[in-house]
């Protein structure tokens, strides 16, 4: 391994203050308010309907899901019996309304993204061609991982760039907030090599944080403030991303070809798995994966979401809108914000861009973890994450598509206890049913049993004899 070149050369061939970066160009990254928001603020479209959504999506989807809601629960209702409810009864209505209700918005979503998944199937993708004339700068914001897997996939992605003729258009950056020294020495050395095999045709450079603060969002935040203005657009993947040089040049074109444009999200495909929990999860996620997103960016439209990697982010709306604050009190609750994603697209969205989901995209690619103790770890950061939006779900001049983004990422979590809830206050009907013995007879002298006094399923053996003329 070729070992750390000398710095004072290195300061005198890139002219910065650090070594392997580029000049730079400083420029504030205000901190945005949740507590209040001045409409007034907000940029004009540059195009008429440059940021306007189809309201006939929204009535499609989210009418199709309320109709569903109040079949389904009508029907349990009725199965559970409309008169002389017991209290465990009410409270599995309750549950089942909330679960069900929930559900159906995805099913709905997903009807539409499947027969979009097939008309795309069925048609040539349309791309565009024109040159390129604005700066990408592509990062990759790394933590302890493996130097090696993300040196290769830059000199891939670069070098695809390159041969397509683009390669004026982007520059490679790996953010490092490594803190074990030895990927650190690592890291520096894969970047030294990289330089030397490609001789500086490829424009490729490192960072290192000394303090990580704010993790990932003070990452992308350090580079912005020093290094931002110098690009138009930033390219943001994670450290396992890989993305396809039609894919990227696509992104780019469509964001040069929207003024209005704040924020392009591509659905990636999972990849690389080795393990069965691996596998399991890319199989899912290839099944399902292209019909919920179709769905998700046909109905969200302009009111989009980020998922935090392999999308494309309009500098200026980035810094001049999604600065985020730290949450008051202290964690898990408050301190920094850890699933940015969704809160940088909720306050782009809400500065007057467009947020889009790029479905038609394919060639955008990640792993996923490999074990299920591996699985266990990401999902706790995430739900940490997630249930901070309780705390942001109410900010001033949010899109209400963009709160419903955040309460899918809140509900993710708080689900799971729901339908376990559900499950347990099913038992405890089935214990009732069980043991508690129904009354076909009241107080007053009948000489047929009624439902007011039993449910219509425990008269089910009578019907055998009696026939259906009592059951009303």
């Amino acid at each position: 391994m070729d070992k750390i070149i000398d710095r004072k050369a290195t300061q005198s061939v890139w002219k910065s203050v650090e070594p392997g970066m580029p000049d730079e160009h400083f420029k504030e990254m205000p901190i945005q308010t949740l507590s209040h928001f001045d409409a007034s603020s907000q940029r004009a479209s540059v195009n008429p309907n440059g940021v306007r959504s189809q309201a006939l999506r929204r009535w499609v989807v989210l009418g199709s899901s309320l109709l569903l809601s109040v079949w389904g629960i009508n029907e349990m209702h009725a199965v559970l019996g409309a008169n002389n409810m017991t209290f465990i009864q009410y409270v599995f209505l309750v549950l089942f309304a909330l679960t069900f209700s929930w559900i159906t918005i995805s099913f709905s979503a997903s009807i539409v993204g499947f027969f979009l998944v097939c008309k795309q199937r069925r048609r040539k993708p349309q791309r565009m061609d024109n040159k390129l004339v604005g700066r990408t700068a592509v990062l990759m914001p790394t933590y302890n991982e493996d130097p090696d897997r993300i040196y290769a996939s830059i000199e891939v992605m670069a070098t695809a760039i390159e041969q397509a003729g683009e390669n004026a258009a982007f520059d490679w950056f790996v953010m490092s907030d490594t803190t074990d020294p030895d990927v650190a020495l690592k890291e520096e050395a894969c970047f030294h090599q990289l330089r030397k095999r490609v001789n500086n045709t490829i424009k490729v450079y490192y960072r290192r944080r000394q303090k990580n603060t704010a993790r990932k969002v003070g990452n992308i935040t350090d580079f912005c403030t020093r290094w931002g203005s110098s690009y138009d657009h930033l390219l943001v993947l994670d450290a396992d991303s890989l993305m396809e040089a039609d894919t990227m040049l696509e992104l780019a074109r469509r964001m040069e070809a929207d003024p209005d444009s704040g924020l392009i999200q591509t659905i990636p495909q999972l990849i690389n798995g080795t393990t069965l929990m691996a596998r399991l999860q890319q199989f899912a996620a290839c099944v399902y994966g292209p019909v919920v997103g179709g769905g998700l960016a046909w109905w969200t439209h302009k009111e989009g979401n980020f998922w935090g990697h392999n999308a494309i982010i309009r500098t200026e709306a980035l810094m001049s809108a999604a600065g985020l604050p730290d949450i008051k009190g202290a964690p898990p609750f408050g301190g920094h914000i850890l699933s940015h994603d969704f809160v940088e697209a909720s306050l782009i969205r809400r500065a007057g861009w467009s947020v889009t989901i790029a479905a038609d995209l394919y060639g955008s690619y990640e792993e996923c973890p490999p074990s299920i103790t591996d699985l266990a770890i990401r999902d706790r950061r995430w739900c940490q994450g997630n249930l901070q939006h309780t705390r942001i779900i109410t900010a001033k001049g949010l899109h209400w598509v963009s709160r419903s983004h955040l309460l899918t990422g809140i509900m993710s979590y708080i689900s799971s206890p729901l339908w376990l809830m559900l499950i347990l206050v099913g038992l405890a009907l089935s214990l009732q049913a069980e043991y508690i013995r129904p009354e076909y007879f009241g107080d007053e002298f009948s000489l047929f049993p009624t439902a007011a006094n039993g449910c219509c399923s425990c008269l089910e053996p009578l019907r055998l004899y009696h026939g259906d003329t009592f059951c009303p």
